[in-house]
């Protein structure tokens, strides 16, 4: 009778606050708090030796990212769904407002100054194209999937940040975007033969936008073709952290022992390049335990995703997912030398702050899908208790 009665309430996604939380992956959000001590131990390294000014403020960043979460887990997933067009609008005026009164720091202006704290809306900005994207898609036939002006829409909502984004400049950020935008549109179910005509037309597009690129910017692209053209320059970052990586071995220097960055040969070491300290100071095998981890966390992300009984929540686990798994991808290649330096941080890792904080907002919407998995939502949004 009880179990019914649970069961019901599922599926109708009334479910108290408590039995909630009770439903909530606390194994996933084991994986997390264990990423995140990999990150608060290599910020401790980073400092040499010192909680501060790296892990103490990482740790109350995560404590606060934690609740978030939890908070975020408990939320109906059809108020997600019902503020999804209003969240990206959001986002949208904040990007603007980055060009209106944006702060600039390190060349780019990205960050909203609030007095208390700074925000980047970039990183608001891809949770908030998730979720408009699968509002959008949620409900639609396959039919209209299938139509070229059904997509039109969901191509301005991609563009629309992309191109605000890419004026800040942040290539990294715009390239996640875009990205993440396609990997949902395919689960939505597009057509293969579109992302193909939408490759070749990307191909034929570089010579002009490799003319709006910034001459720093180029010169990333030119370094990572040939990173010996400017050692000293442009390619000393890469050169370095491949100096860093290789000098790490099979099992590393051992902790707090590495060379290049604690003589600060290595730059951003604290950031975008963190994976390229853990290589030196723990070695391939370090960093393949680190890989492992983060492998794990995709597999419960996906398995949320196959577990859920809505369009909507398959779709924004799908595309927080996909976003977790580009952050992972780009910063390693990059640090490896794979492709260009374009400044993305490694999940739960590197020091930031905003990226810290969304990132656990997204996780908490993930959640958020888990524990109303069976709850039945209508084409329109509404519930539907049979």
């Amino acid at each position: 009778m009880s179990l019914g009665l649970s069961g019901t309430r599922r599926r109708r996604g009334d479910m108290p606050v408590g039995e909630k939380l009770w439903h909530v992956s606390w194994s996933l959000i084991l994986l997390l708090v264990l990423l995140a001590s990999v990150g608060f131990m290599m910020l401790y390294s980073a400092a040499g030796g010192d909680w501060s000014p790296w892990a103490d403020r990482q740790i109350v960043r995560f404590g606060v990212g934690l609740l978030f979460l939890l908070a975020c887990a408990v939320i109906d997933i059809r108020q997600f769904m019902r503020y999804a067009y209003v969240a990206y609008a959001v986002g949208l005026i904040l990007l603007v407002g980055v060009e209106v009164r944006g702060e600039i720091g390190m060349g780019a202006q990205r960050w909203i100054d609030l007095g208390v704290f700074q925000i980047q809306p970039s990183e608001i900005m891809k949770i908030a194209v998730i979720l408009c994207l699968a509002r959008y898609f949620h409900g639609a036939d396959h039919d209209e999937v299938r139509s070229l002006t059904f997509l039109v829409p969901p191509v301005l909502i991609v563009a629309a940040p992309v191109v605000l984004v890419l004026k800040q400049p942040d290539l990294g950020t715009a390239l996640l975007l875009m990205m993440g935008a396609v990997a949902l549109l395919f689960a939505a179910g597009v057509r293969i033969w579109i992302f193909i005509v939408g490759g070749v037309s990307g191909v034929a597009f570089i010579p002009v936008a490799w003319s709006m690129l910034r001459d720093y910017q180029k010169n990333r692209v030119l370094t990572f073709l040939d990173p010996s053209r400017d050692p000293l320059g442009a390619g000393y970052h890469i050169t370095q952290s491949k100096i860093a990586l290789g000098s790490g071995g099979v099992l590393g220097k051992g902790y707090m022992q590495g060379t290049q960055s604690h003589l600060n040969f290595l730059p951003e070491h604290q950031t975008d390049f963190i994976f390229t300290m853990l290589g030196e100071e723990f070695g391939m095998l370090g960093g393949i335990g680190l890989l492992g981890l983060y492998i794990l966390v995709i597999a419960y992300g996906y398995a949320i995703a196959l577990r859920c009984r809505h369009q909507f929540g398959r779709l924004v686990a799908i595309g927080i997912v996909c976003n977790f798994f580009l952050y992972i991808f780009i910063n390693t290649a990059m640090v490896m030398g794979l492709i260009p330096v374009v400044g993305v941080p490694l999940p739960l890792i590197s020091y930031g702050g905003t990226a810290m904080i969304t990132l656990m907002l997204g996780f908490g919407i993930l959640m958020s899908v888990h524990v109303h998995r069976d709850v039945h939502i209508g084409r329109g949004g509404a519930f539907d208790d049979g």
